[in-house]
C-alpha cells in the first residue's frame, strides 16, 4: 500500500532505469507500452533490456552492514535485497522542486552551539525543525538535499486540519473498497493527492520563516563533547554542536540510534506503482480506488508468489489517467517488486485495461513494525526513526506532521528552561523530584501499537524511574508520539521519503 512517507537511509550509486523511455506519440508511443509492460521489472530501450537486479548475497549484505548500516535488522529496514529500487525512488531527479539550500541559510561556525540539531529532511525533520524554531530556538537542519519523490495521499480534512489544504492537487469526493466481488464499500470519506513539489515548497518556507539553518551533508555519527553537548560529525570532518540532537532520517537510522534488543523483528510492506495513461479505464474518476482485494489471479502465479496476498490502490486522475499500486500491506520478507510488477500488469489485463503511456514508476519500501528507540540514550528520534510508522499499515505522514508541534513545544519548554546537559535525555537517573518539579521535565516515554495509554506507573517502570513521576507538574517528553488508529484515520503515502 506503501502508506508512510518513511524516509528509507540507503547507499547511493545505483545506475537507474533510463528515463524518457516513452517518448513519441501514436502507435509508436503504444508499441513502447505494450513492450514495457510485458518486460516484466525490466525496460527495453534502443533494443537492450535495462534492468536494475537486487540481491540478497550474503556479501553484500555484510558490505553494507557497518558502513552504510548498523547491523542486519538496519540493513533490511534500508532496502535489503530491494536496495537498488529504493535508492531508484529516492534520487529521482525532480528539477521542479527548490533545493533546500537555495531557501535556507547555511549553518554558519559563528553558531557555536545551536539549541537543537535535526539530522532528516523529510517530511518529519522539515515540520519538526520549523516548529521548534517558531518556538525561540536556534535548529540547524542536516542532511543530503534530495527532493520529495513520492506521490502521498491524505485524508482531506486531516490535511485542512494542518493548513496545507493548498498542498492537495487532486480530490476525490468519496473512497471506495473491493473485498470481493459483491457490492462495494463506500468510506463516505474525502480523499486528496499531495502535489509533493507544494508540500516541499510549504514546509521549506515554514523553515526560512522561522530562521532554520542547513547543512547538505550525510551524518557519521553523533558523540558527547566533556561539558555534555552534542557533537554531530559530518563530512569532510564538520562538527556541530548543539545542545540536544534528534533523528529523524528515516527508519534505517540504527547507525544514529540505539533500539530495543529482543523486539519483534521488522517487517515490510513493499508496493509497485505506475501513472500511466490508459484505455478501458474500470474505476469512476470521482471515486479513489483505497483497496481492491478482489482476486483475478486464479493461481496464475507460483505458490511463493502467492503466499502474500495483495491488492490494487488506483488514483484515477482522469477518465484516462490513472496511478495503479499493487501493494503487499506487510510481510516478513519484502515481496519482490518485479513480483508485484508482475501482478500489477496480470491484473491490468484482466480487467482489460490497455496501457498507452507510462509517465512514472514507483518503488514504495516501507518498514512496519520492529523495535522502538531505547529511552535512556542521548539521542532523541522523531517520524519513522522513531517508529512512528503505523505497524499495522505504514501510515506516518501525517502522524509526523500532526504531532511536531507538540513535541516542539515540550523541547522548547525544557531548552529554554536551560536544563543542564546532565539532565537531558539519557540521563534519566540524575532527575530528581525537585528537578521535575522546577522544569516540568518531559522524560522520554513510548506508546505504541495500542489505543490504551500506559498508566504513568507503567511508564515509570519502563523508564526504570520511581514512581513520583507522574505529580501535577510533570510533563513526559514524547521520545515517540505514537498511537494506533484506524486505517480511517491515518494518512496514506504510495512510497517511502
Amino acid at each position: 500500500m506503501g502508506l508512510s512517507g518513511a524516509a528509507i537511509s540507503a547507499p547511493l550509486g545505483c545506475r537507474g532505469l533510463p528515463r524518457g523511455a516513452f517518448g513519441g506519440g501514436g502507435k509508436a508511443r503504444g508499441a513502447e507500452a505494450e513492450r514495457w509492460r510485458r518486460a516484466g521489472a525490466g525496460r527495453r530501450s534502443g533494443g537492450a533490456k535495462v534492468r536494475c537486479v537486487a540481491t540478497e548475497k550474503h556479501d553484500e549484505t555484510a558490505a553494507a552492514v557497518g558502513v552504510e548500516f548498523a547491523d542486519e535488522e538496519d540493513y533490511r529496514k534500508g532496502g535489503g535485497g530491494e536496495m537498488l529500487y529504493v535508492q531508484m525512488q529516492a534520487t529521482k531527479p525532480m528539477e521542479s522542486q527548490s533545493k533546500i539550500a537555495s531557501k535556507l541559510l547555511p549553518i554558519s561556525d559563528e553558531d557555536s552551539v545551536l539549541d537543537l540539531v535535526i539530522i532528516g529532511c523529510g517530511p518529519a525533520g522539515l515540520s519538526l525543525a520549523s516548529e521548534s524554531a517558531k518556538k525561540g530556538l536556534t535548529v540547524g537542519l542536516i542532511g543530503p538535499d534530495l527532493p520529495f519523490t513520492n506521490n502521498y495521499g491524505v485524508w482531506e480534512d486531516e490535511f485542512k486540519d494542518l493548513g496545507l489544504e493548498s498542498c492537495i492537487e487532486h480530490a476525490w469526493k468519496d473512497t471506495i473498497v473491493y473485498l470481493d466481488n459483491n457490492k462495494p464499500i463506500l468510506i463516505g470519506r474525502s480523499y486528496g493527492r499531495v502535489h509533493r513539489d507544494l508540500l516541499h515548497e510549504e514546509l521549506l518556507r515554514r523553515c526560512y520563516e522561522a530562521g532554520v539553518t542547513y547543512l547538505n551533508s550525510k551524518v557519521d555519527k553523533i558523540i558527547e563533547s566533556p561539558d555534555g553537548h552534542r557533537v554531530v560529525c559530518c563530512e569532510r570532518g564538520r562538527e556541530i554542536l548543539c545542545r540536544l540532537a534528534i533523528v529523524a532520517s528515516g527508519a534505517a537510522s540504527g547507525r544514529l540510534l540505539e533500539y530495543e534488543v529482543g523486539g519483534p523483528p521488522v517487517c515490510v510492506q513493499t508496493a509497485y506503482g505506475v501513472e500511466v495513461e490508459v484505455e478501458n479505464n474500470p474505476y469512476d474518476p470521482s471515486l479513489m480506488v483505497f483497496m481492491d482485494y478482489r482476486d483475478c489471479f486464479q493461481e496464475k502465479f507460483s505458490h511463493s508468489e502467492q503466499e502474500n496476498p495483495t491488492f490494487l490502490y488506483a488514483m484515477p486522475m482522469s477518465s484516462t489517467r490513472v496511478f495503479f499500486e499493487e501493494t503487499c500491506l506487510a510481510s516478513k520478507d519484502a515481496v519482490p517488486f518485479d513480483v508485484l510488477k508482475k501482478r500489477l500488469m496480470y491484473r491490468l489485463d484482466v480487467m482489460g485495461v490497455r496501457i498507452l503511456k507510462v509517465h512514472e514508476e514507483e518503488w514504495s519500501y516501507i518498514p512496519v513494525g520492529g523495535s522502538l528507540p531505547n529511552t535512556d540514550q542521548k539521542n532523541l528520534a522523531f517520524g519513522a526513526a522513531a517508529s512512528m510508522v503505523h505497524p499495522a499499515t505504514g501510515y506516518s505522514v501525517v502522524r509526523s506532521l500532526s504531532e511536531a508541534p507538540r513535541y516542539a513545544s515540550v523541547i522548547s519548554d525544557i531548552l529554554r528552561n536551560r536544563i543542564p546537559a546532565q539532565y537531558l535525555p539519557g540521563n534519566s537517573q540524575n532527575y530528581s523530584p525537585s528537578m521535575l518539579e522546577k522544569f516540568s521535565v518531559l522524560m522520554l516515554t513510548i506508546s505504541s501499537f495500542d489505543n490504551h495509554r500506559s498508566s504513568q506507573q507503567d511508564v515509570a517502570r519502563v523508564l526504570g524511574l520511581n514512581p513520583f513521576i507522574g505529580g501535577p507538574n510533570t510533563v513526559f517528553i514524547l521520545h515517540v508520539c505514537h498511537s494506533s488508529e484506524s486505517v480511517a484515520n491515518e494518512p496514506r503515502q504510495t512510497s517511502p521519503l
